[in-house]
């Protein structure tokens, strides 16, 4: 039987139908799964040994900054739940798990996660989460004002920024690889050099 049809059957999968976090918190299973516009997304099981190792030293590099702020960074897995304006929060049709979080506002975190739009997201690219990533959640993080956006290439040892302009649309990104220093746009007195983070 096709794995994915034996995923689909452990929660009655239903295609056409728009997916809530209603839903989500009924699933029994033990696969990770997002929620983005209603349709459900299957998360990669096992990432990469690189992959863990790009991801440590990012959350490293941000924990040490925020040691004595009141700031906060959270890693997957980790809910963050972002209903419409319209929306309650079991009726939210995005959820999803990013690599990486930062939140400057407290309020927005409780029990089962962040109900809310991070200040910056960081993702790192896996092969079987490119698309989803590049196109599918950068628009989602677009629409909901997550002011910085970060694509991570771990292989490549590449980053790709976006950061919102004052149109509430992200700007042309930028690229930094091994070598360079990026500085972090929601913060004014921190930046991070990448040889820290592509090691060999």
């Amino acid at each position: 039987m096709d794995h994915n049809k034996v995923h689909e059957q452990a929660y009655n999968y239903q295609p056409n139908r728009k997916y809530t976090y209603r839903d989500y918190l009924n699933w029994t299973d033990d696969i990770r799964r997002e929620i983005i516009d209603g349709k459900v997304y299957e998360m990669t099981a096992t990432p990469s040994r690189k992959h863990q190792e790009v991801l440590l030293a990012l959350a490293t590099a941000f924990s040490n900054y925020l040691k004595d702020k009141t700031y906060e960074v959270y890693i997957a897995p980790f809910d963050v739940r972002l209903p419409e304006v319209s929306e309650t929060d079991e009726k939210a049709i995005n959820v999803v798990q990013p690599d990486l979080s930062v939140f400057c506002d407290k309020d927005k975190l409780d029990e089962k996660g962040a109900v809310g739009s991070p200040d910056l997201i960081i993702e790192v690219i896996s092969p079987s989460t490119l698309k989803k990533d590049m196109t599918v959640k950068k628009s989602l993080y677009e629409k909901m004002g997550v002011q910085e956006f970060w694509l991570v290439y771990p292989m490549e040892g590449i980053i790709t920024t976006y950061e919102l302009n004052k149109q509430e649309r992200y700007s042309p990104f930028e690229t930094y690889g091994k070598g360079d220093c990026i500085k972090i746009g929601i913060f004014e007195d921190f930046s991070i050099d990448l040889t820290t983070i592509f090691r060999e």
